[in-house]
């Protein structure tokens, strides 16, 4: 199996993003369909298997973290202009490990590719 993975960090506080929220869809044409929906650990990071079979090989997937949510937990969702992040990308390895790191505040978001 593939394995998603991120470590989500929180730039207004400089610490981890402990508890946001992350979903993983396969995207088919105009549906979706959720394959997990998780809670980052203690450490802001999630790590979870996926099968990739042939049917799903190549596939189009969202990685989803809710930021405004989070950051509404954090008393700053009235400045929070990103309520959600989204990374679309594809997965052709089934026994790879796919790391999607993430840098989140209200206002802006980056992500890289890390393996």
């Amino acid at each position: 199996m593939a394995t998603v993975s991120s470590h989500v960090l929180d730039s207004v506080s400089g610490k981890s993003a402990v508890g946001i929220r992350a979903q993983l869809f396969q995207l088919d044409g105009a549906d979706r369909h959720l394959l997990f929906d998780v809670a980052a650990d203690g450490e802001g990071r999630i790590a979870e298997n996926v099968e990739i079979d042939k049917s799903n090989r190549g596939a189009e997937f969202e990685l989803v973290f809710h930021g405004g949510d989070y950051f509404a937990a954090q008393s700053l969702a009235q400045d929070s202009m990103v309520r959600s992040v989204v990374i679309r990308f594809s997965m052709d390895d089934d026994e790879k490990r796919y790391h999607l790191p993430v840098m989140l505040s209200p206002h802006s978001y980056a992500t890289w590719w890390s393996s």
